[in-house]
């Protein structure tokens, strides 16, 4: 394995979470290979969710029971995020849960699911793919959540596909754990999240960002990022990965290329200069 190491961030639980992700979303039948892959290649955080529809968290799981027997990786130095995704977000004919069960048990069978995938008795990130509507059944899912939390399978919650404050807001005011972690699409159509993401630096709360580089051809092709990368000798992506990791901002990545995992886990070797901050920020903020 790679002695390349990824910095890593505070959360308000008290975690050490590795400042690049590695995603697992549409990876299908290689997703036990390029788990693997993207470990030995010095990735030590990996993203995933119980919805069959987008994820093989059973793959996951056959690519921990790989590192952890056969390379010798240690549990405590992997962080593993999974999610809970309500009714909505699955195809109906794969539905980890009994989706006429409360909501409550609905969260309760997922995560017993996501411990047979994953073949762990613990992750450190539990989220919820996406908020629900009422309310009422928002904190349905979120008490239930705390369960998993409280009875130790997560050492910490969070949530995902979230782009309205108040929603939110509500969510921390109600909260008895409040979330750790919020991920969301990083693109021009939500302003980049300018808002929540200030709200969420207030209250301690680390922004995963996906779809980071899809979604931002037009600032990759930026002159300032060319200018950076000229003067790293660095990938006009390397620029923007290391760019958002300085602010704070944690990416995934999902590249199934080596020569990319290679570069990614390079992001931590340099550091941007304020002033060069600044003037990405102005294609941001």
């Amino acid at each position: 394995m790679t002695s390349k190491k990824i910095s890593t961030i505070k959360t308000i639980a008290n975690i050490d979470m590795p400042q690049l992700i590695y995603g697992t979303a549409w990876k299908k039948e290689r997703t036990a290979d390029l788990v693997v892959q993207a470990v030995t290649l010095g990735f030590s955080a990996i993203d995933t969710a119980c919805q069959p529809r987008h994820y093989r968290e059973d793959l996951v799981g056959e690519a921990l029971n790989h590192l952890f027997r056969q390379q010798n990786v240690s549990r405590e130095n992997l962080f593993i995020q999974t999610k809970f995704t309500p009714i909505g977000g699955h195809n109906p004919q794969s539905i980890p849960y009994d989706p006429n069960a409360p909501l409550k048990e609905q969260v309760s069978q997922s995560f017993a699911m996501t411990r047979k995938n994953l073949g762990i008795p613990y992750v450190d990130s539990y989220v919820l793919h996406s908020p629900v509507e009422p309310l009422e059944s928002l904190t349905e899912i979120w008490r239930a959540m705390e369960d998993v939390y409280n009875n130790g399978g997560s050492r910490q919650l969070g949530i995902s596909n979230c782009y309205h404050l108040p929603i939110l807001e509500y969510l921390w005011s109600m909260a008895k754990i409040k979330p750790a972690v919020v991920q969301n699409r990083f693109n021009s159509q939500t302003d980049y999240d300018r808002d929540l993401r200030i709200w969420c630096n207030k209250k301690g709360i680390r922004y995963q960002s996906f779809w980071t580089l899809t979604a931002n051809p037009h600032i990759l092709s930026s002159y300032i990022i060319g200018q950076c990368a000229e003067r790293y000798e660095k990938t006009r992506e390397q620029i923007l990965f290391r760019y958002l990791t300085q602010k704070e901002i944690t990416p995934l990545t999902g590249t199934c290329n080596e020569e990319h995992m290679i570069e990614d886990v390079e992001i931590f070797e340099f550091n941007l200069e304020e002033n060069e901050l600044h003037r990405i920020d102005e294609l941001i903020e």
